[in-house]
């Protein structure tokens, strides 16, 4: 590969977690290898599986599997967005290219847009009659803005109405209803809402070590947001600061054993 491309002049980049040489390319030529990937999966009419692992081109790395971050993933939101925008609101393509487009304002820091995005494709998303999982996947992420921008109000409310139609739709026990209360008790934990926060988590996490494991990444992301609640707390007590201790310190436990030493 140029380090120059021959057209557009524009230099090499790496936004993924390739090592030594691999991953180095032009963000055209990525942009168009997801375009034509995308263009043969739909003139063959495969199938959705197909579809949607050649549109992961647009934000994942083909050699090491890992998204696209930084400025890297921004322009390859914006190219996504310019080759579909021009569909219907109903195209398969069209809601999840303005995904990518969110995202990747998202990872170059530009969360001002990124709330415009996400704003626009939960409306877009309610207009169409998407299903009450894509909304809530778009709720999920206008939350998560709303934290970037210090809108902690908006995001635990948000957060609380997905975390109340996940349990409706999926139950206690599935693994977006885990994230959701997760999710829930980090904005409670900003906010210093810290009984409610442990409340919920003292519920929750039973639940994820039952189903997920006592070493899945979820579950110890709860056990985290649990001591983190506890020890923020002005009002604990002793033996509270000692539950978190030793919280903490199971978890690095069972962190490093899973996950392996930084």
């Amino acid at each position: 590969t140029q380090a120059l491309h021959w057209k557009t002049k524009e230099g090499l980049v790496r936004g993924c977690a390739c090592r030594g040489t691999a991953g180095f390319a032009h963000v055209s030529c990525l942009a168009e290898q997801a375009k034509i990937l995308v263009a043969e999966a739909e003139e063959n009419n495969l199938d959705i599986k197909a579809k949607t692992e050649r549109f992961r081109r647009w934000d994942t790395c083909s050699l090491c599997e890992q998204r696209y971050h930084g400025v890297v993933s921004c322009a390859l939101g914006w190219a996504c967005w310019k080759t579909y925008v021009g569909r219907p609101e109903r195209d398969q393509l069209r809601r999840p290219a303005m995904g990518v487009l969110g995202n990747g304002l998202a990872e170059a820091e530009h969360h001002e847009d990124a709330l415009s995005v996400e704003e626009a494709k939960l409306a877009m998303e309610r207009r169409v009659g998407a299903s009450a999982y894509s909304i809530l996947g778009a709720q999920s992420n206008l939350a998560t803005t709303y934290d970037k921008l210090g809108q902690h109000d908006q995001a635990l409310r948000m957060r609380l109405g997905v975390y109340s139609e996940r349990l409706k739709l999926s139950g206690e026990e599935h693994r977006e209803t885990l994230l959701a209360a997760n999710n829930c008790a980090f904005s409670l934990g900003v906010l210093e809402r810290f009984e409610e926060a442990k409340s919920l988590m003292r519920k929750m996490m039973p639940v994820a070590r039952r189903v997920l494991g006592e070493s899945h990444e979820l579950t110890l992301m709860m056990r985290l947001n649990y001591a983190r609640s506890i020890y923020k707390d002005c009002g604990a007590t002793l033996d509270d600061l000692r539950e978190a201790v030793t919280t903490l310190e199971d978890t690095e436990r069972i962190a490093r054993r899973v996950l392996g030493g930084a």
